[in-house]
């Protein structure tokens, strides 16, 4: 009975530990504060949008850029440039891909 109760009480501090690790990455990748340096546009790979939750407290664009994340504020017109330019990528990107498959498909 009392080996029982060791191991439940255990088992609840391991839950409690992994519980704060977890929100602990969790906050570590959300984005605390604003760059204020605009990102040139042929350095942007990429980006995600974060939103405020139970472990954000911003709101924010984060710009993948060659070895690291950029938090930028949605509101700013950079900041909509930089995900237009993105966007713009992306596409001409799929008109590439969608435009070499049927010439090499037409070339069969």
């Amino acid at each position: 009975m009392a080996g029982d109760k060791a191991r439940l009480v255990a088992a609840l501090c391991s839950l409690i530990v992994l519980a704060a690790f977890i929100d602990s990455t969790q906050s570590a990748s959300c984005c605390l504060r604003y760059s204020r340096r605009p990102i040139p546009c042929k350095r942007l790979l990429g980006y995600t949008v974060q939103t405020i939750n139970t472990s954000c407290d911003i709101n924010a664009i984060i710009f993948h850029v060659p070895g690291r994340f950029v938090c930028a504020d949605p509101a700013m017109n950079w900041t909509k440039r930089g995900v237009k330019c993105v966007e713009d990528m992306r596409r001409k990107m799929e008109e590439i891909m969608e435009n070499g498959t049927s010439v090499a498909t037409t070339s069969s």
